[in-house]
This record gives C-alpha cells, structure tokens and sequence, in this order.
C-alpha cells in the first residue's frame, strides 16, 4: 500500500510540474542582411563529382510570408489571412474567408493540385477543438487555397487562408 502511494504521488508531481512548466515563444534569429550571406546560405556548393545535387535531395523550403492581413468572415465566426491582393478578375477576387470548400469549388472550379496534413492541435491532449486538420488546394496561376476542419471529427472544409501568388505552377513545392 505504501508503494502505491508514492508512485501515486510521483505521477501526480511529474503531470503538474509538466504542466505549469514556463513555455517562452523567442522569435528565430534574424537573417543576415548582407547579400553576399544571404546568397551563401542560399546556394548550395556543388557537389565534388561535379553534379548540382543528389536525385533524391529535396529544394529548400520557401521563405514564410509576411505580408498577410488578418480578416473575419461575414459573419464573423471564421478568422482567416489574407497573403496578397487577388486581381480583379482573378478566381480568388470571387472567394472569401469562411466559405466552405464545396461552395469555393462550384465558383472557381476544383484545383490542380491538393495536400492534406494534421496540425500540432491533434497532439495536444485533451483538446476536442478544430483546427486538427488542414485541405491545401493549388491553383495555377492564382495561389493556394487553406481550409481548415470546425470540429476534431469534420473534415476541413473552412477557407481560414488565401495565398496570391501569380506566379504559382499549381503544384505542391
């Protein structure tokens, strides 16, 4: 009996000394602001047998973007972002944060390409929220579309993001 209470006791420590533990959020250090650093980091040294990279060597991720604006829905229940200004006949001038993926789909069409991933959310316990799973949809020429699920067991079906990028190939990078 005496045993069971202490390892009763630890746990009992342990779960609320995790809990209460000080998270920090720091910002990444800064990138280097000369251009000659800037390009170093960028560009890969070829390799010694003279080819540019291995086949099965991934590109480097792209920059994050930082010129969003934060928007609510119409109705204001969804909060979403906004990268870029879609053109005034573009696609994306027709769709607005909120809208569900079937309604976006019948407007602009079905996209070129699409990826589906969890979010950190799923792993956090207890949390029976949204926000679990995202939809990326791709559009050529347009952008990317970001839908987001409501409810940890609905689909994602939200539009939370819309990212213009007129340049875009459609496809996932």
């Amino acid at each position: 009996m005496p045993n069971k209470l202490l390892v009763s006791a630890a746990c009992l420590a342990f779960i609320f000394g995790c809990a209460s533990r000080q998270k920090t959020d720091t910002p990444p250090p800064a990138a280097p602001s000369s251009p000659q650093a800037a390009s170093s980091k960028t560009a890969p040294a070829p390799a010694a047998s003279g080819t540019p990279q291995a086949a099965g060597a991934k590109p480097a991720p792209a920059p994050a973007r930082t010129d969003g604006r934060k928007v609510k829905s119409k109705d204001g229940k969804v909060d979403g972002e906004i990268f870029g200004t879609p053109g005034a006949k573009s696609k994306f001038a027709k769709v607005q944060i909120g809208m569900s993926r079937t309604v976006v789909e019948k407007l602009i069409g079905g996209p070129e390409d699409s990826d589906t991933h969890i979010t950190g959310r799923q792993f956090t316990p207890f949390y029976f929220g949204g926000d679990t799973l995202r939809y990326e949809a791709y559009y050529k020429n347009e952008g990317q579309l970001t839908y987001s699920n409501s409810s940890r067991s609905s689909a994602p079906d939200t539009l939370i993001i819309i990212s213009v990028d007129t340049k875009a190939t459609g496809k996932r990078r």
